[in-house]
């Protein structure tokens, strides 16, 4: 049984920072590339940031680009998203997913097992 498990989600202040971390189990996790998606209410769920199955290659919106970054543990089946210069639109549910290979511009088409979600708030 597949499970990816997202956490570090919270409450934050504009201008602050958080680590979001999401563990895999129940797969080869070295087999994938992996994905953070966020949806925020009333929006689509967008693909904000993934990264190859080896970490080299990594894609970043144009959102969060220059203020998220992706990296992942092999040996630790972990997947992270370091987020600083919060602002207050970031503010969204924040799901991980792992995806059918890496690709620029991923959607929700690439995704083949999602996470629940960790909820990230930013205050003004």
């Amino acid at each position: 049984q597949v499970q990816v498990v997202e956490s570090g989600g919270g409450l934050v202040q504009a201008g602050g920072s958080l680590r979001l971390s999401c563990i895999v189990s129940g797969l080869t996790f070295d087999d994938y590339a992996m994905g953070w998606f966020r949806q925020a209410p009333g929006l689509e769920r967008e693909g904000i940031s993934c990264v190859s199955w080896r970490g080299i290659d990594t894609y970043y919106s144009d959102s969060v680009k220059g203020r998220f970054t992706i990296s992942r543990d092999n040996a630790n089946n972990t997947v992270y998203l370091d987020m600083s210069s919060l602002k207050p639109e970031d503010t969204a549910m924040y799901y991980c997913a792992t995806l059918w290979s890496f690709k620029r511009g991923f959607g929700e088409g690439d995704v083949r097992y999602w996470g629940q979600g960790t909820q990230v708030a930013v205050s003004s």
